[in-house]
């Protein structure tokens, strides 16, 4: 899933964004609710962690100018607020769910899974291509029987090709899936990922090099 995280308080926001991305999640973290919307312009998102609190755009604004858009993505909402009425109001103004401060990260975590999960077409839990099979819900990788030791990056675009079934998957495709948008578009990192996954992988080679991309 890709997720965008706009929070104020820096230190919680990048925590938020390393806990997503341990998670296998790609994660864009921005400090405003008006760097929230030129973000939600530009790029598609599943779900939007979203502080109450923001400045610039108050994140109550955010979410009414993302429902006169018509922007989908799903939304949850964080605030120090503790009442009823700041929950149903946060609720009423287009925010799929509510979480206080402090929460734990374990349970924004589960939180912002289940919301993905609304958003996106029901996929097999277990992928099979060639030998390989992919235990999604446990982000386990496996050929011909064999448990594979990859990394996150690795296993993200092993199931990106694997979701493909045999068609091309281009290079910036990989890098907007399985990458942040930090990430330079120039850098060598989807070529040098997939030469140690096919080295993981071991023979016979799957994953084919095709003119502007690659093929399982």
């Amino acid at each position: 899933m890709r997720i965008l995280v706009a929070e104020d308080e820096r230190v919680l926001a990048d925590l938020i964004g390393e806990g997503l991305r341990r998670e296998s999640m790609v994660v864009d973290v921005v400090y405003d609710g008006g760097a929230a919307l030129e973000r939600l312009a530009a790029d598609e998102y599943e779900v939007l962690v979203l502080d109450r609190d923001l400045p610039v755009v108050h994140g109550d604004d955010v979410c009414r100018e993302l429902a006169e858009r018509e922007i989908p993505v799903r939304i949850l909402m964080l605030t120090a607020a503790v009442t009823v009425g700041d929950r149903v109001a946060g609720l009423g103004l287009g925010a799929d769910d509510y979480l206080t401060k402090p929460f734990a990260s374990a349970e924004l975590i589960a939180r912002v899974m289940a919301l993905g999960r609304r958003t996106a077409p029901r996929l097999p839990p277990v992928l099979e291509r060639h030998g390989v099979v992919l235990d999604t819900p446990y982000r386990q990788a496996f050929r011909d029987g064999v448990r594979l030791s990859l990394s996150r990056k690795e296993y993200a675009v092993l199931e990106v090709l694997m979701r493909a079934r045999g068609a091309v998957v281009t290079t910036e495709e990989l890098l907007d899936r399985a990458w942040d948008e930090q990430t330079d578009p120039f850098t060598t990192v989807v070529k040098v990922t997939v030469s140690k996954l096919r080295v993981k992988l071991g023979d016979p080679p799957l994953i084919r090099t095709v003119p502007g991309g690659y093929a399982l």
